[in-house]
C-alpha cells in the first residue's frame, strides 16, 4: 500500500492546496486495488467484530450462566452502539477531516476489546459491546464518506460493490477464525484477536490512509453547528426513505445472524464447525451479488436495479416458511433459501446508499453517518425480536419477511421508484452517468 490512488482533478481546479492528499471527488477512472482493500478492510471491521464471535455464542451463554436471548443482545448491543457512534463520528469527520476520528475510533476499539476479554458477567459484556460498536463505527462511516469524497453516481455504486466483496469475506472467514480461536482457548480469546486486528488496521491507516477532505471543504464556518446537517437530512423525505432501506436490509441479515447459531446448532444439530461452514456458504451469496451489482450499475441506473431487487427479496422471503413447514431439503433446503434471501442485500445496500448520498457531497460524513446509524440501529432494534418471538427458525424467518415487506412499502410510498423512471428525473440522470450532482 505504499502508493496512493490516482486522482482525476476536474477542469478549473488545481492539485495544490492546504492538503494535497485531499482532492475533489471524481466520477470515473481506475483506482488502486490497494486503496480498495484498505477501505474494504476498514468497512469490514464492524462485521468482523460481530461475525467472529458468532460460533461462541452458545458457549458465552453457558459460561456466563445466562439465557440465549441475553447472549444474543451482546450482538444487538454492538449494533446499537454503532448507531450512536456513527451519528457522533460522521459530523466530526465533516469538521475535522477523515483521518483523526478514524484513528481515535480504532484505538478505542482495541482498548474495549481487551476489556471484553476480562468481562466478569453478561451485563458487563453487553455494556462493553455497546462501547465497542460505538468506537469501531468510525471505520465504517469514514470508509463510506471517503467513497463519497472521491466518487459519485454509478461509479460510487460500483466502488461500494467492490468494497462489499471485501466486507463479504467477514462472514466467509470470521466465524471460522472465531471458532478456531475459541476452540483452542475459549470465547474470551476472540476479543484478543479483535484487538490485534484493530492494531493492524490502525498501523495501516497511520501509514497509508490519505486525507480526502481538505480544510476548505470542512464544515467549520462560523455559526455552523457540527450536527446542524442532521436537521437538513431529517427534512428530506426521499433521503430518509433511501437511508432506511439499507437499515432494514441489515435487519434481515442480523435477524439471520442472531438466530442462526441456535437454529442450526440446536434445532438442526450442527456442530460449531459445521455451522461456521453454513455461515460461510451464505456469505458467498452476498459477495457474488455485490460483484454482479458492480457490473449491472454500468448498464442500468441504481434506482432501476433497486426497485427490482426489493420485490425479488420479498418474494424469496415468503418462501422460507414453506421450506420450514414442509421440511423441504432439510438443513440444505433452509440454507439454500437463506442464501438467496441474503444475496439480495448486495443489490440493495450499495444502490440505496448511493442514491441517498447523491445530493449531499458537501456533508458526506453526516449523510454517511445517518445511513450507517439507521443501518445498524434498525438492525439492533429489530433483530432481538427473533429471541423475543422464541428464537427458533420460524421466529427468524418471520422477522425477515416483515423487514422485506417494509422495504418494498417504503420504496413504493416515499420515492418515485414505481411512479415513472426515477433515474430520468431532473437531477437524477447524472447518477446513471456518474457525474457529480451539483457543486460541493
Amino acid at each position: 500500500m505504499s502508493e496512493t490512488p490516482p486522482e482525476t482533478v476536474p477542469p478549473g481546479s488545481t492539485s495544490s492546496g492546504a492538503d494535497a492528499s485531499a482532492r475533489p471527488a471524481r466520477t470515473g477512472g481506475r483506482t488502486s486495488i490497494k486503496y480498495i482493500l484498505m477501505l474494504g478492510a476498514l468497512a469490514a471491521l464492524p462485521a468482523v467484530t460481530t461475525d467472529m464471535y458468532l460460533p461462541a455464542l452458545p458457549q458465552v451463554a453457558e459460561d456466563l450462566h445466562t439465557s440465549a436471548a441475553a447472549a444474543q443482545f451482546t450482538l444487538s448491543g454492538t449494533l446499537l452502539g454503532a448507531a450512536v457512534g456513527q451519528l457522533v463520528i460522521g459530523p466530526f469527520s465533516d469538521r475535522f477531516g477523515r483521518r483523526l476520528p478514524l484513528i481515535i475510533g480504532i484505538a478505542l476499539h482495541v482498548l474495549v476489546s481487551l476489556a471484553c476479554f476480562l468481562a466478569p458477567n453478561i451485563g458487563a459484556l453487553i455494556v462493553l459491546r455497546l462501547l465497542q460498536g460505538f468506537f469501531n463505527a468510525a471505520a465504517g462511516v469514514v470508509a463510506l464518506a471517503v467513497v463519497r469524497d472521491r466518487f459519485t453516481g454509478s461509479t460510487a455504486a460500483a466502488m461500494l460493490s467492490r468494497l462489499m466483496l471485501i466486507i463479504g469475506l467477514a462472514p466467509l472467514l470470521a466465524p471460522s477464525i472465531g471458532q478456531a480461536v475459541s476452540g483452542l482457548w475459549n470465547w474470551r480469546a476472540v476479543f484478543l484477536a479483535l484487538a490485534l486486528i484493530g492494531v493492524v488496521l490502525g498501523a495501516i491507516v497511520l501509514r497509508w490512509m490519505p486525507e480526502t477532505l481538505p480544510p476548505e471543504r470542512r464544515r467549520t464556518k462560523a455559526g455552523a453547528s457540527t450536527f446542524s446537517g442532521f436537521r437538513v437530512l431529517f427534512r428530506d423525505r426521499r433521503f430518509l426513505a433511501l437511508a432506511v432501506i439499507p437499515g432494514l436490509g441489515m435487519a434481515v441479515i442480523m435477524s439471520y445472524v442472531v438466530g442462526s447459531p441456535f437454529v442450526f446448532q440446536d434445532e438442526y444439530g450442527l456442530s460449531p464447525a459445521q455451522y461456521a461452514l453454513v455461515f460461510a456458504i451464505n456469505g458467498v451469496g452476498m459477495v457474488i451479488s455485490a460483484q454482479l451489482n458492480a457490473w449491472l450499475v454500468g448498464r442500468y441506473s441504481p434506482m432501476g436495479i433497486l426497485r427490482v431487487a426489493v420485490i425479488v427479496l420479498l418474494g424469496l422471503a415468503v418462501l422460507l416458511p414453506v421450506i420450514l413447514v414442509t421440511g423441504l431439503g432439510g438443513v440444505a433446503g433452509l440454507t439454500a433459501g437463506l442464501w438467496l434471501v441474503l444475496a439480495m442485500h448486495g443489490f440493495i445496500a450499495a444502490n440505496s446508499s448511493v442514491l441517498a448520498l447523491a445530493d449531499y457531497g458537501h456533508m458526506a460524513g453526516s449523510a454517511a453517518a445517518m445511513i450507517g446509524a439507521l443501518q445498524v440501529g434498525l438492525a439492533g432494534l429489530i433483530s432481538p425480536l427473533v429471541g423475543l418471538l422464541g428464537g427458533g427458525a420460524m421466529a427468524m424467518v418471520s422477522v425477515i419477511i416483515g423487514c422485506a415487506a417494509l422495504i418494498v412499502l417504503i420504496l413504493a410510498t416515499a420515492t418515485t421508484a414505481y411512479r415513472g423512471d426515477a433515474s430520468n428525473r431532473p437531477g437524477r440522470r447524472r447518477l446513471r452517468q456518474g457525474t457529480k450532482p451539483g457543486a460541493v
